[in-house]
Parts: structure tokens; C-alpha cells; sequence
């Protein structure tokens, strides 16, 4: 039996799949596998929150390739090994899989490709996470973009239009019993993990009843969510988006995360609309690109600089000299209880619902980062744990972005006041009370008083910054 093996990770979807495409059109019978792989070196643990989604997406995918006439495998354990074994099982003759561009990896998949060709398998990966491979958009000189505007003006202008979405294989050849290679047994299922034993839920306790209530998983939920957005809020988008108490956000990030849609398929539904669309319509479709293009760069300073997440990007931040550890400042700051509204309102949003509005997000952790004086990588590993949509990527470069250490950041020196902010972009308090029922009845309110002076710890992140002052910005050379 010619067989192909198919290895998801972050492409949890049937449809603009070339991995799943390719190994259904080349195979006789198709194994189609997910790895919970959390001990290859390297490879980054994920968060409390990505694995309640994965959980539910990996339900939502199995249902899809069941409905194509497939099954979807669950294996755990090392990726290489686990691999090898599922090779050897199946009598593979081919391996398929989407790339994905973190260093730890690259050089995973580099060993895969380089154990399988050496077997005599085919091996082959293919672009279907990110609209323009990284090591392609390059400056003038030859180097990776170290600034967001030119590079996305590159990608667009000086790159071919991203390929169209693929469609869904109409079937996915399968055998529901394989034949072991060797001792002569009868031909037997394969085996599978149980989706439950992997505990990815939390159950001690069960925090995610907001969770569920928030969103819903799957392929089928993303294409849902990108046409209401389409049909509703896209023309209010450029306007809009700023203001964390309207529903104008696209809230496609985490479908993003684990693929349940392509940013091919995002990119052609815009271009549909604008296409159909007036002048406002233009507007807000590139206005909404150009935060997909901020995806795009995140991808591309991780491929260049892989150890994005625990690295400043600037290494004049090395010397910074952040506060003393404060376990109670930090306890206030994630649990919503800094006697700051804005902080509070989304730190308090994110436990609920696995998310927060981005504006609020920059807030947050400029609170932590330049009020606080707590190290960013402090606050990047909180979002990681507590984000439904937690990425690589664009966690890591946003929140270096707001520290003032990464490519393309805010100056240190500029500090979000999150009063300001808030009577700017909230100013009807709708936010506030929305997530701090305390606050709306000030006269029998528990809400506490802040736990630090704005003002004066503002000065003191300025005086820290100050003590960096003369030394040349420091970019850290890309990987070779």
C-alpha cells in the first residue's frame, strides 16, 4: 500500500492545506498525525489557555477529516521519535508537512527532512503559515527589515500577489488497518492517543466557563468569524479598533495560531471586499492588511532572530536596570487589582475570555514594563500562559515593541498613561464597567486604591532609561 504521512502542527484545517493536499493526491492511504511534542529541545511548552484551544480545535479538525473519509492520529512524545516509529509502523513512502520558522523548529524539521530522505522516503514542506516566506523580503542591502513600515510596503509591492487559497481534497484515501512491517501480524488499526489523556483541559480548578462562552473552535468557526467581520465590521475598522468597548476587531488571531485559517484565505476575502467594495470600505481593508502585515514581520524578525521571547532585540536593553522583584505588584497586575482602571478592565478581560483588545494590551504592559519596572520577558511569559491566541511570534515582537527593545519600537521614553487612554478611547467607561463591576457603584465600591503613583513612577522609568542614554542602539546580528 502506498502511504503518505501528514504532520499538523499549527494548521489545524482541511481546506488551503498543500501538505494535506499533496499527501492526498500522491498516497493510496493517508496517515495524518498530530505530535504533542513538549520535549524536543527547544520546543516551547504552550500556556495554559493554547492548550484549552487546542484541545477543542484538535476535536473540530477530527471531525473534518472524518467527514472526508480520514482520521485523524494522536501521538505525544519527542516529534523525531515519535515520527521514526509511526514510519516504520505504516511503511511509509512519503512525509508531508506546512513549515513553521522558530529556531528550535526549523532545526526539527531540518532532522526530520535529513532522517527521511536517508530512508528513502520523500520528504517535503510547504508555505501555508505565512504570506511571504521570511528569507525572502530583504532590504536593499540584503538584510532582514528591522522596521515594519518599509517592510511591508516590500512585501506588497516587490513580492507576486500571495497564491490563491487551495481548496479541501475532495476525499482523503484511507485504510482503517495497516499491516505491520515486520513479525508477520495481522493487519490491525492504527494506534491513537486518547485526546482526554493528554489533559489538556484544566480541571483544578476548571477556569475556562468564560472561555467557552467566548469563543467557539474549528475551521468552520474562523471562515464564520472572518465573514461577520467582513459584513460588519470591516467598514468601521480604521475608526474603530482602538476603542476596546466596540466590536469592530477582526478576533481572527487565534484561528491564526493554530491555522484554522490561512492568511492566504484572509488576504483573497479582503481583496474580494475591496474589489466590491466604495471608499471606506478600501480604506479599512488596508488599514486591517497592515495588522496582518504586522503577523508577516513578527514571523520574519523570529525566522532572523530566533530567541525573540527571551533576548532583548536591542542589546543596550541588557543594562537596563530593572526594579527589584515585586511578587505583590506582579500578583496586582495579573489578577486586575492595581487600582488602575484601564490595567485592571483588561488584565481582568484576559482571565475571563483568553484575550484582551489590543490597545488595552499595550496598556497593560506598559504598566508592567515602565510603571512597574518589571522585565518585559515577565509579562511575555503571562500572556503565553493566559492568551488563547498566544504566538510565537507576534507575543514575543509585541511585547518588545512596547519595552522599547525590540525592532521598530515605541521609545522608552514614551509611557501609555492609562487614564489618558482611557477617557481617550473609552470615555464612556463602557469598558471599565464592563469588566470592573466594582468600579460602576464608586460609593459601595471595594475597588482598590493604586498601588503606584503615575506620575512618579513615570519619572523613574525615565531616570532607568536615562541611564542608557549615549550608548549607540545595539542591534543584535540576525542568525546565521
Amino acid at each position: 500500500m502506498n502511504t503518505s504521512i501528514v504532520w499538523l502542527r499549527d494548521d489545524l484545517r482541511v481546506s488551503d492545506n498543500p501538505a494535506l493536499l499533496a499527501g492526498a493526491e500522491t498516497s493510496d492511504n493517508l496517515v495524518v498525525v498530530y505530535v504533542l511534542d513538549q520535549e524536543s529541545p527547544g520546543i516551547r511548552p504552550l500556556g495554559g489557555a493554547t492548550k484549552w484551544w487546542l484541545h477543542h480545535s484538535l476535536e473540530a479538525l477530527a471531525d473534518k477529516l472524518q467527514r472526508l473519509g480520514g482520521r485523524l492520529i494522536l501521538r505525544h512524545g519527542p516529534a523525531h521519535d515519535v515520527l521514526r516509529e509511526l514510519i516504520a509502523e505504516t511503511s511509509a513512502h512519503a512525509i508531508f508537512w506546512n513549515r513553521r520558522y522558530g529556531g528550535a523548529e526549523r532545526e526539527l524539521d531540518a532532522t526530520i527532512k535529513s532522517f527521511a530522505r536517508a530512508s528513502g522516503l520523500k520528504a517535503q514542506s510547504f508555505q501555508a503559515s505565512v504570506l511571504f516566506e521570511p528569507w525572502t523580503v530583504r532590504t536593499g542591502g540584503g538584510t532582514p527589515y528591522t522596521v515594519f513600515t518599509p517592510f511591508w510596503k516590500s512585501c506588497i509591492n516587490n513580492h507576486d500577489i500571495p497564491r490563491m487559497p487551495l481548496d479541501a481534497p475532495p476525499v482523503l484515501p484511507h485504510s482503517p488497518l495497516i499491516t505491520r512491517a515486520h513479525g508477520g501480524q495481522e493487519a490491525e488499526p492504527l494506534a491513537s492517543d486518547d485526546l482526554a489523556s493528554w489533559h489538556l483541559l484544566p480541571t483544578a480548578p476548571d477556569w475556562s466557563a468564560g472561555l467557552a462562552h467566548r469563543w467557539t473552535i474549528g475551521e468552520n468557526a474562523a471562515h464564520e468569524r472572518l465573514e461577520d467581520f467582513i459584513d460588519t465590521r470591516l467598514p468601521q475598522y480604521a475608526d474603530g479598533r482602538d476603542a476596546p468597548a466596540r466590536l469592530v476587531t477582526s478576533e481572527l488571531s487565534p484561528h491564526l495560531r493554530f491555522g484554522e485559517i490561512s492568511p492566504f484565505q484572509v488576504w483573497h476575502r479582503v481583496e474580494a471586499a475591496k474589489a466590491h467594495g466604495d471608499a471606506v470600505v478600501l480604506k479599512n481593508a488596508i488599514k486591517f492588511m497592515a495588522e496582518v502585515g504586522w503577523r508577516e514581520f513578527s514571523y520574519h524578525l523570529l525566522y532572523h532572530w530566533p530567541d525573540l521571547a527571551t533576548v532583548n532585540f536591542d542589546s543596550r536593553f541588557d543594562a537596563f536596570p530593572w526594579g527589584e522583584a515585586n511578587p505583590e505588584a506582579l500578583a496586582a497586575w495579573q489578577q486586575g487589582r492595581t487600582g488602575i482602571p484601564l490595567v485592571d478592565a483588561g488584565m481582568r478581560e484576559l482571565w475571563q475570555s483568553g484575550t484582551m483588545h489590543n490597545r488595552v494590551r499595550m496598556v497593560a504592559a506598559s504598566f508592567l514594563i515602565k510603571n512597574l519596572l518589571i522585565d518585559w520577558r515577565v509579562g511575555e511569559q503571562w500572556f503565553w500562559d493566559t492568551l488563547v491566541d498566544a504566538d510565537p511570534a507576534s507575543n514575543a515582537a509585541s511585547w518588545q515593541w512596547v519595552a522599547g527593545s525590540g525592532a521598530d519600537a515605541a521609545p522608552y521614553f514614551r509611557v501609555f498613561n492609562p487614564v489618558l487612554q482611557a477617557d481617550k478611547f473609552d470615555p464612556q467607561h463602557e469598558y471599565l464597567h464592563r469588566y470592573l463591576g466594582e468600579y460602576e457603584h464608586p460609593l459601595v465600591s471595594d475597588y482598590p486604591l493604586p498601588i503606584i503613583d503615575l506620575v512618579e513612577s513615570r519619572n523613574r522609568a525615565l531616570a532607568a532609561f536615562a541611564q542608557l542614554q549615549g550608548i549607540p542602539r545595539a542591534i543584535r546580528p540576525p542568525s546565521p
